[in-house]
């Protein structure tokens, strides 16, 4: 073994060099979480519902849409329900976590406990977002009355703060 007395510490210099002309490739980079649906705009909010909707129609419905009832609601334009597209992005968010390569055995057991009975009875309850909804006969839902939009910010037509 050789001292490098620049470095002043034991170690094959020729080892050294080696290193520092051909150091190791650097890390791949992981890529962003996605972004909540929710959040998003313009073409990135299209492509995100595309997807989503490609996954609820090929995946999701085959499987675990079951008979569409009077206790048990579905609508066939569910995009157009935003509670709707909320609950089934996450739905979706959750799959690709827990049944993705890499995820552990029991990611689709817990899929399925946690989140798809969860969503599946938050949207198809009598009371949820496809309520008055019927095969072939969407309904728009409307969204609860506020009587003030921003109640904490400063009175319509007051002058801004003094600052």
């Amino acid at each position: 073994m050789t001292t490098d007395t620049a470095a002043g510490t034991p170690g094959r210099t020729w080892e050294r060099e080696a290193k520092r002309e051909n150091p190791p490739p650097p890390a791949p980079e992981e890529p962003a979480p996605p972004k909540f649906i929710l959040y998003l705009e313009g073409p990135e909010y299209a492509d995100t519902l595309r997807r989503l909707t490609l996954w609820t129609h090929h995946v999701l419905l085959p499987v675990y849409g079951r008979e569409v009832t009077s206790t048990a609601p579905w609508c066939g334009r569910w995009w157009e329900h935003p509670e709707a597209v909320a609950q089934l992005h996450g739905l979706w968010l959750a799959w690709g976590d827990m049944t993705g390569p890499g995820s552990e055995a029991i990611g689709p057991a817990n899929w399925h406990r946690d989140y798809l009975g969860p969503v599946m009875s938050a949207l198809r309850d009598p009371q949820g977002p496809f309520a008055g909804c019927k095969p072939g006969a969407h309904r728009a839902k409307e969204a609860p009355p506020v009587d003030i939009l921003d109640p904490f910010g400063p009175p319509p037509g007051a002058p801004p703060p003094a600052g």
